[in-house]
């Protein structure tokens, strides 16, 4: 198989730092989102300079500066699917980032888990192509380990219950078949998303910190496809009081 093909050779023909520069005093701890409205709000309440840009071939993405209890992080939206977003992480690890926390919606594997709550992945099975340039071939990654205790006590300190378990990475939601979401069940998988297992293959190449958390979107444990409060507009109020959760998290990574 190509994706067994794995070159241990950290030089590449092509690297970030040939797209992007060092940005002086950039913060070294950075937080992400993939939903434009929670990043438009993360902007009008924090007041965020803008002091780099992401470019692609279909748009520009802005690196934000926000404060937050006095201390300055790195503010940016990644783009949905796992090549796209490694490549914006890739890049703004460029310009300076040594630590990061992504959230983001993600689908459940378990009816019982309610709408909205908090999913922290403790492993992501590979059904992806680009963890594979990163790490050698593997059914899946441990991941979220260094600071999974300190974002569970911040959960504790504001009485919000959360689930632990494996998150199922594809690049191929229209093909999350009803055997396939049992099979992956059986393997112990209680989400799926698109960009985890890859996002932290990168993170282990390069040596850097990632923390990831979901906050439940659409359920899969279904006989039909519940959409519940995937939309970017549903339940936004609630969704915005996980921003500061993120935060909380970024002051601990300090």
């Amino acid at each position: 198989m190509v994706l067994c093909d794995y070159d241990e050779v950290k030089e590449s023909t092509f690297e970030p730092s040939d797209v992007e520069e060092k940005v002086s005093n950039f913060p070294k701890v950075g937080i992400t989102c993939f939903s434009r409205k929670l990043m438009d709000r993360f902007v009008n309440a924090f007041n965020a300079q803008e002091i780099a840009v992401i470019r692609n071939a279909n748009e520009r993405v802005p690196v934000y500066k926000i404060t937050y209890k006095n201390v300055s992080f790195a503010l940016f939206m990644s783009r949905v699917g796992a090549p796209a977003c490694t490549v914006s992480y890739e890049e703004v690890m460029a310009m300076g980032l040594d630590k990061l926390i992504m959230f983001g919606t993600c689908g459940v594997l378990d009816k019982k888990i309610e709408d909205l709550a908090i999913i922290i992945p403790n492993a992501a099975i590979r059904d992806e192509g680009t963890s594979y340039h990163y790490l050698p071939a593997s059914d899946e990654i441990v991941i979220n380990q260094k600071y999974k205790n300190d974002f569970i006590n911040i959960l504790k300190e504001n009485n919000i219950s959360y689930h632990e378990g494996k998150v199922w990475t594809t690049d191929a939601p229209y093909r999350e078949t009803k055997n396939k979401v049992l099979k992956r069940k059986e393997q112990g998988c209680i989400c799926v998303d698109m960009e985890a297992s890859a996002m932290h293959a990168v993170a282990k190449f390069r040596g850097k910190d990632l923390f990831q958390f979901f906050y439940a979107a659409d359920n899969l444990d279904n006989v039909k496809w519940d959409k519940r409060s995937l939309g970017n507009l549903d339940r936004l109020d609630d969704k915005e009081k996980i921003i500061y959760l993120a935060l909380e998290l970024a002051l601990k990574m300090l």
